[in-house]
């Protein structure tokens, strides 16, 4: 916790508003090697998805657009400050798939939102970083948006924590989703990063914890996973971060585990230790997602990961 705090303290040097998943257990960070400490951070560029834009968290970055929502404290501008690369490059953005490597990133109306985000990796590219494939296939939507308060008692109105409505809705659905059509995405996009840089370091993180690995009725109040959805919802994550792991170690690219260091940082371990918010009351950051105190904990275990 001491490098996490000292990275927060860095990141408010840039401008700070400070306020359940799991993997698989051999799901580890790819660990440095021998070669770690020659990894060149520069230049440098950031990719993916609002948890890597730090979506929501304030102040944003001047001049970006509008619907990425980056923060002037993602992950990669904390590594970015702490690395000092002589170029640094931001591209990332909250909705992005996989797809918006490769084509203008757009809304549901057809507005475009961002150019394609591998116009801004070239040859010359040393290290890469990004989160991505949560939105892939509608998955993180869908379910912790999708799945919150979804019962309400007959007898009362309100909403009901019982019960598995999600789970029983949609069985084996997502989980197939990110084995079947997640997967290959991500390794048709880490392979096309490595073509268009191949001596860069690659490096992609998995997703932090959001849910608890126990149901609390406190919790069900800020996040509205009913009971029976918990379970459901931690094995959906543990999928989704084995099948990042798994892209990694197929195209030569460095996984960072952020599931297992976010254990008890969920968003409803309390706002004073939590890495994200919460679904009800978000301070500072979109809700189920990461704040700046997380941020710079991702921004942490990927410095570990490239020996920095």
């Amino acid at each position: 916790m001491r490098r996490i705090a000292s990275l927060v303290t860095c990141a408010a040097l840039v401008g700070v508003g400070l306020v359940g998943i799991t993997t698989t257990a051999d799901a580890k960070t790819t660990p440095p090697n021998a070669a770690a400490a020659s990894i060149k951070t520069s230049p440098y560029v950031a990719l993916g998805d609002s948890y890597s834009s730090g979506a929501g968290i304030l102040p944003q970055v001047a001049g970006s657009p509008g619907g990425c929502l980056r923060s002037t404290v993602n992950y990669s501008e904390v590594i970015a400050k702490t690395t000092h690369p002589a170029a640094y490059t931001d591209v990332t953005c909250s909705g992005a798939r996989t797809t918006d490597f490769f084509t203008p990133q757009k809304t549901d109306k057809g507005v475009v939102v961002a150019p394609p985000q591998l116009d801004a990796v070239s040859k010359d590219t040393r290290l890469v970083t990004m989160t991505i494939s949560g939105n892939d296939g509608g998955v993180f939507f869908d379910t912790f948006f999708g799945c919150a308060f979804l019962v309400r008692s007959p007898e009362t109105g309100r909403p009901d924590p019982t019960g598995s409505p999600c789970k029983d809705a949609n069985g084996d659905k997502y989980t197939k989703i990110i084995e079947e059509k997640t997967y290959p995405a991500l390794v048709k996009a880490l392979s096309a990063v490595r073509a268009k840089a191949p001596r860069a370091s690659i490096v992609i993180l998995g997703y932090p914890q959001i849910l608890p690995p126990a149901f609390s009725p406190a919790c069900f109040a800020i996040t509205g996973i009913s009971e029976g959805d918990v379970p459901w919802l931690l094995n959906q994550g543990k999928v989704a971060n084995d099948v990042v792991r798994r892209a990694a170690a197929a195209t030569g690219a460095r996984y960072v585990d952020t599931a297992t260091p976010s254990t008890g940082h969920d968003a409803c371990s309390g706002p004073t230790n939590r890495w994200m918010e919460p679904l009800v009351a978000p301070v500072n950051a979109l809700p189920v997602h990461p704040n700046a105190i997380g941020e710079a904990a991702l921004a942490s275990e990927t410095l570990a990961a490239i020996g920095r």
